[in-house]
């Protein structure tokens, strides 16, 4: 059994001026979208939401990860990160739509558009995003969880343009149907991001192999030690988005001792490790048992 951890401390500060800055943009362009009657304002605030939950995650699950396992909890709060991730993504989508039905009955219904609050808290969401994207910056080369809230948050620079442009549409031309148009493009993007996400964090939960591994060539790599016969109930999983966990059955090829198979062991766990980013590994190791061969049962 062997397992390595790789456990980056994310810059507090940095990461809590930046869930402020966040904050501050959603609340205030919740606030402007209803007081203008924008719905791109209002999906625009959704997005940054998005964010702000994002960046919550990224904060406390950092932390959280971080508590000693227990008797009553062996793996201790690994997955924490991913149920909320789960949470927060199923939400979005369902917020997404709503907006959605709320662009198609503004199509049909179009009302006037305070288009100075679009503009003016387009250009601050520009600001405070493109500034929460510096902060972290450094923090994105060396943790999962903050790389993707870094590339969100450009995003968000992404469709605060595009708010701000409608905005200059209204403003000069009046045309207040750009409005829940570009709210649709941002509740689609938001769907497509964490509909990804609910794929991703789903498929962890439900102890899937990994998608970037390819079980048939861990199984060659295993029985290309002399002393294996076979590999079967083989189980590869994930633990979160970051440990790569294996279980498996040994067939020796002769009744060793125990010291020859540790060292079989301990090469393999170099060998899953090096080649397949495997962090931990239980093996049984078996000589002429009558069992199921097979690779899955």
């Amino acid at each position: 059994m062997s397992e390595h951890h790789h456990h980056h401390e994310v810059s507090g500060k940095n990461l809590f001026i930046t869930i402020i800055l966040n904050i501050i943009i959603t609340v205030s362009q919740i606030v402007g979208g209803i007081y203008s009657g924008s719905l791109a304002l209002l999906s625009d605030a959704m997005h940054n939401f998005s964010d702000v939950l994002a960046l919550f995650i990224a904060y406390f699950a950092n932390r959280l990860a971080a508590r000693p396992n227990n008797e009553s909890k062996t793996f201790g709060y690994k997955r924490a990160e991913i149920l909320a991730a789960l949470f927060n993504a199923s939400v979005l989508i369902g917020i997404a739509i709503f907006l959605i039905i709320e662009a198609f009955h503004k199509f049909y219904h179009p009302e006037p558009i305070n288009s100075v609050w679009v503009i003016g808290l387009g250009i601050l969401s520009i600001v405070l995003n493109a500034a929460s994207v510096l902060l972290i910056k450094d923090d994105a080369h060396d943790n999962m969880n903050i790389k993707a809230a870094y590339l969100h948050l450009l995003t968000d620079v992404m469709t605060s343009i595009a708010v701000v442009g409608g905005g200059l549409l209204m403003y000069y031309f009046g045309i207040f149907w750009i409005d829940p148009l570009i709210s649709v493009f941002i509740a689609l993007y938001l769907i497509w991001a964490s509909f990804g996400l609910v794929k991703e964090s789903s498929a962890i939960l439900m102890q899937f192999t990994p998608k970037e591994i390819n079980i048939n060539k861990v199984v060659d790599a295993i029985v290309e030690e002399n002393e294996i016969k076979n590999v079967h109930h083989l189980h590869i999983w994930k633990l979160d988005d970051n440990r790569i966990h294996l279980e498996t059955h040994l067939d020796f090829n002769e009744d060793v001792s125990l010291s020859v198979s540790n060292r079989v062991i301990e090469r393999l766990e170099k060998k899953l490790h090096d080649s397949f980013d495997i962090e931990h590994t239980t093996f049984q190791c078996e000589y002429e048992r009558d069992d199921n061969k097979k690779i899955v049962i």
